[in-house]
């Protein structure tokens, strides 16, 4: 099933969490009028919940919660309740990955590597999922620096059609993946090198993996699992078995892939020309 031929799309961007966010509404005719402005409104609404997560949680603002509690001014228990959310969602994550993700490296802590998909996914949910349904309103979506949480309305004929970036070309697309409703996450070493650590050695991930392209029905899902790609390398899938997540694409640093569905790895072909997200 591919996207359909007459689907009318609106697009808005916003600056973010130091990169760019993007919200995609589709529609089965074009919209005017009071049913424009309202969502207009939701959309708005996502930015600035966006904005406010980024301003709790951002360790690159000096006010932010996260980095009072990493100066010990404040505790998790005693900062906004959302930060004890995230907090349990990190051990929970530190527990599901055995390890390979940990918010507490170094001894501070850093949620960074969960957040910005909570936060996205959040904001989606909260802030677009109203808008489905109402006044052809057959699809919505939003990404943070190509992190997406995609949304369908029940019953419509719409699929997200995603493509995915080849780490060692710029600009082009090395595969292409359909996805009814879920989330799409991707952590890489193409624009901020080797900045994933694995928190058993302290050291940077192996290096094998040079993009790892995660699909679940959360991305906070998605976000973290996509990190335990990079650290687990190349050559381990061994934690899809319990990971939970739809589907993925590893690229290795050496231009070779590997995909899978659900717990079962798949042969992985050229991607194929269609139009994309």
């Amino acid at each position: 099933m591919t996207p359909l031929p007459h689907a009318h799309r609106r697009t808005w961007t916003h600056e973010v969490m130091g990169s760019v966010a993007t919200a995609r509404l589709v529609f089965d005719h074009p919209q005017n009028g009071e049913h424009e402005a309202s969502v207009a409104d939701a959309v708005a609404a996502a930015f600035a919940e966006l904005d406010r997560m980024d301003a709790l949680f951002s360790p690159y603002r000096a006010d932010s919660e996260v980095s009072r509690i990493r100066r010990g001014e404040t505790t998790i228990g005693e900062a906004d309740p959302l930060v004890a959310v995230v907090a349990d969602a990190c051990r929970e994550a530190a527990i599901a990955t055995d390890g390979r993700f940990d918010a507490w490296l170094g001894g501070s802590f850093d949620p960074t590597g969960l957040v910005k998909g909570w936060a996205v996914e959040r904001a989606a949910r909260l802030r677009l999922a109203p808008v489905l349904g109402k006044d052809g309103c057959l699809a919505a979506g939003l990404s943070v620096g190509g992190d997406m949480q995609l949304l369908t309305a029940d019953g419509a004929d719409w699929i997200w059609r995603v493509g995915i970036s080849d780490p060692a070309r710029p600009g082009e697309i090395i595969a292409t993946l359909d996805v009814p409703r879920g989330a799409v996450a991707t952590s890489g070493t193409a624009e901020r090198g080797e900045h994933v650590l694995d928190p058993r050695t302290g050291r940077p991930a192996d290096g094998s993996v040079a993009s790892a392209t995660v699909v679940a029905d959360s991305l906070t899902h998605a976000d973290v699992w996509a990190t335990t790609a990079m650290i687990a390398g190349f050559d381990d899938l061994t934690w899809i078995a319990t990971a939970g997540t739809t589907t993925g694409l590893l690229v290795a640093a050496d231009g070779r892939t590997r995909r899978w569905l659900g717990a079962t790895e798949v042969s992985v072909g050229p991607a194929p020309s269609a139009p994309l997200l």
